[in-house]
C-alpha cells in the first residue's frame, strides 16, 4: 500500500503547538483594512487555536503525518 500524502492545502494553513493543539492564522487581515480598528487589527494578527472539536478531523483527514 502507497504512504499516505499530506493533505498540501492543510499543511500550508495549520501548524502543531508543542502540545498538540493546531494553530492557524486568522482571517479579515488582508484588504479593507481603513474602516477595522486598532484594536481588531492588532487582535487579528495573533495566530488562533483551532477548537478541539476539530483537530482531529484536521489530524485524520488532512495531516496524516502530523
Amino acid at each position: 500500500m502507497p504512504k499516505m500524502k499530506t493533505k498540501k492545502s492543510a499543511a500550508k494553513r495549520f501548524s502543531f503547538t508543542g502540545t498538540g493543539k493546531v494553530k492557524y492564522k486568522k482571517q479579515n487581515l488582508r484588504h479593507i483594512l481603513t474602516k477595522k480598528s486598532t484594536k481588531r487589527k492588532r487582535n487579528l494578527r495573533h495566530a488562533g487555536i483551532l477548537s478541539q472539536d476539530n483537530v482531529a478531523v484536521i489530524k485524520k483527514q488532512l495531516l496524516p503525518n502530523g
